[in-house]
């Protein structure tokens, strides 16, 4: 069984979006698009709520989220209780939000970082895990911080 995988965005990153989902699918993961499904104007906290909140109902779920800076997307799905969504420019940053802090979304910027770019950072994102250890405490003292909802 592939790890799932929920994936959104706005209009300034659907393509980019679009790409990255095939890409994920190539790679044996199961990818479920939750919008937008145009390039027309939309508002990114429509779509980082939706992936927030599939994140809640399953646990063992990820999520990646899509606008022109990744911010947005970011400040939208942390509001929720046990989201833990990281914006990363590079690889480097993937691996240390797995590691140090658990993250379970992929925030990335469509306006900031290339296609190329998305795929490395998803990688290295996907192929890393959370050490546990020191950073389980740390993580434990926001994870509870955010929405009920």
């Amino acid at each position: 069984m592939s790890q799932k995988i929920f994936i959104g965005s706005d209009h300034a990153a659907f393509e980019e979006k679009q790409a990255l989902a095939k890409w994920l699918e190539k790679q044996d993961y199961e990818v479920v698009d939750v919008g937008t499904k145009t390039p027309e104007r939309c508002d990114y906290p429509d779509y980082a709520k939706l992936v927030a909140a599939e994140i809640q109902k399953d646990s063992q779920a990820l999520g990646v989220l899509l606008c022109g800076s990744a911010v947005g997307v970011s400040m939208t799905a942390n509001r929720f209780k046990k989201v833990r969504a990281a914006v990363c420019h590079d690889a480097n940053q993937a691996i240390l939000s797995r590691q140090h802090n658990n993250s379970n979304i992929l925030c990335l910027g469509s306006r900031v970082t290339t296609e190329k770019e998305h795929q490395e950072i998803a990688k290295a994102w996907l192929a890393s895990e959370f050490e546990g250890g020191r950073h389980t405490q740390r993580v434990a003292l926001f994870d509870d911080l955010g929405e009920k909802a």
